[in-house]
This record gives structure tokens, sequence and C-alpha cells, in this order.
């Protein structure tokens, strides 16, 4: 069965403060455009392979000058599997808080940021893995610590919790 084709390994992360977060309205992408995702993510580097926490650290740095001394709390909290385009795409969420982020004047270069009430979120248009994350961050993920995987039937995605055992 040779109709997979490539492995697409991508990190996001959501920054928070207070009960507000920070999202991009990315412009100008090929894969994702012209929809609101996480504040800063991208595709790995040949050296995280294994290691998405390092990717989306770098990520924020490139992208928004944000430091890893400058957040509080990040924790992996989702992975997602969708196959689309002959791809596996993996998507490593990330969420972490930004104390005092409302106050700091943070651009971007691949589109506009703003800060939403988590209220505000269900209503906005992302990418359909994202928007599944972000629904269930708000119903349950967000009174919690666990981590999820998220697999894509075609129609929404499905999460199960990854207990480690």
């Amino acid at each position: 069965m040779d109709n997979i084709g490539k492995l697409r390994n991508m990190t996001s992360v959501y920054l928070i403060c207070n009960d507000e977060m920070l999202l991009l309205y990315r412009q100008g992408s090929r894969v994702v455009n012209n929809v609101w995702v996480g504040s800063a993510g991208g595709h790995f580097e040949e050296n995280e392979l294994n290691d998405p926490k390092a990717c989306v650290l770098r990520e924020l740095e490139e992208e928004l000058a944000v430091t890893k001394d400058m957040i509080t709390d990040l924790e992996l909290r989702y992975v997602s599997l969708r196959r689309t385009k002959g791809e596996i795409r993996q998507n490593y969420y990330f969420f972490a808080k930004l104390p005092n982020g409302n106050n700091m004047k943070l651009t971007s270069d691949e589109g506009m940021l703003k800060w939403f009430k988590l209220s505000q979120l269900k209503t906005l248009e992302m990418p359909f893995t994202a928007r599944y994350v972000i629904e269930h961050y708000t119903n349950t993920g967000q009174y919690n610590n666990k981590l999820y995987g998220g697999i894509a039937d075609g129609e929404k995605l499905v999460f199960v919790e990854l207990p480690e055992f």
C-alpha cells in the first residue's frame, strides 16, 4: 500500500494571558492562509524531528521575538494526525502563559496578531485540526493538564486522552 507520501511535522503555540489567547491571522502562506492560527509555529527542522518543544521554542523566538524565559507553563497538550494531499500531517499543539502579554507590542511577519477572549474563539475561522483543538481546549482542556491525541476522520477530530503507561 504505497498511497502514503511524506510526513509533515508541525508545531503551534497558543499564548494565554488572563482569559485571552493570542492568535495570528495568517497571511501569505501557501499551506495555511487567511485564517486564525496559533501565535507562532511551523515545520520541524531536521535536528528537531524528535523534539517538538525545541521546534516550538525556535518558532516562537523567530516569529514573535518571545524567548523561553518570557513564558510560563509551556505544555504539549494536543497531537493531531490528518491525512491530506498524500501526506500524514502531525501537529503538535502547545499552550503557554505569557504574563503581561496584553501589554506587549508583539508583531509578526506572518500576519496580524490579536488577543481574543476565550469565549470568542469558537466563532473564528481556523484550519481544520486547529478548530477542533481550540473547541476541545475551551470545553475541556483548559480545566486540566492532560495530553490528548486527535485523529481526523474527515468530518471532525476525535480526541483520546494519551495517558503515560
